[in-house]
């Protein structure tokens, strides 16, 4: 069983899409591709598609690939109200092992957001390689987790995660999160998109109880099997966060840091 296996749709419904500021950066990647393609690995249920989908012309494909079958699926089912003309393949398999299926394939954009530290981020990076413009940007994308801000409600409600949990942050079926080894910009600068810029955008995203309830559920740290009894777990944290809201809204300050990566010396 995958690891977000029938939490397609609190997935769908929860997760933030991107900032503004953070997809017109990217459309700026895109400018002046007659017909460009944007190529997202780890893509979930199509935040980053559905995020980028109104700067897209009528002539943009987008290929979406992800280990889950299930989430491209709703993804699909997300996207298809508002493609038009565009078009849009799914790929159900691991980011490295993405080959496309037409001679000649070439992605102007490649996106990863929240994912890549779930991947073979060398093999990822050389599959990028392969299949990209001589001109394209590779994004590694994303924001802090509800885990890890610092907000008062949203610490008090990771203790009260750790309180049924356990201290440490679960990941996966069975283990518990670990910080990846190396920086993203380590493993960038030693693939060919060694040209590389960070920004950093600040954002304010507002929740209400009911949201980051659905959100908790979508995430390996708190997803429902993890809990023995998930219903009291949902019980106290509706009430904890009821107790910090203001006026039923729980705010967020974060910042969105995109590593923007080129080949170096790539004409753009």
């Amino acid at each position: 069983m995958s690891l977000f296996d029938s939490l397609d749709h609190h997935y769908a419904r929860y997760r933030p899409r991107l900032p503004d500021q953070v997809v017109q950066l990217l459309a700026g990647e895109l400018a002046g591709a007659p017909t460009p393609t944007l190529l997202d690995l780890g893509a979930g249920t199509g935040q980053v598609a559905l995020s980028m989908l109104p700067i897209l012309p009528p002539t943009a494909h987008l290929d979406l690939v992800d280990q889950n079958p299930g989430m491209l699926r709703t993804a699909l089912d997300e996207l298809r109200p508002h493609l038009g003309e565009r078009t849009a393949t799914v790929h159900a398999v691991p980011a490295e092992q993405f080959s496309p299926g037409q001679t000649g394939y070439r992605a102007d954009l490649v996106t990863c957001c929240r994912a890549f530290h779930w991947m073979d981020r060398p093999a990822v990076l050389a599959m990028a390689d392969r299949v990209t413009v001589p001109r394209a940007a590779v994004a590694i994308m994303g924001d802090a987790s509800l885990w890890t801000h610092q907000a008062p409600w949203t610490v008090a409600l990771r203790a009260l995660i750790q309180s049924h949990l356990g201290e440490d942050r679960r990941a996966g079926t069975t283990s518990t999160y670990s910080e990846p080894g190396r920086r993203y910009e380590d493993d960038l600068t030693d693939s060919a998109f060694s040209d590389i810029a960070e920004h950093r955008i600040p954002f304010t995203r507002t929740w209400t109880p009911a949201e980051v309830l659905g959100y908790l559920r979508s995430t390996s740290f708190a997803r429902p099997d993890l809990f023995t009894d998930h219903p009291r777990f949902e019980e106290q944290a509706h009430a904890l966060l009821l107790e910090h809201a203001r006026d039923g809204v729980l705010t967020e300050d974060g910042v969105f840091t995109v590593l923007l990566a080129h080949r170096s010396g790539a004409a753009r």
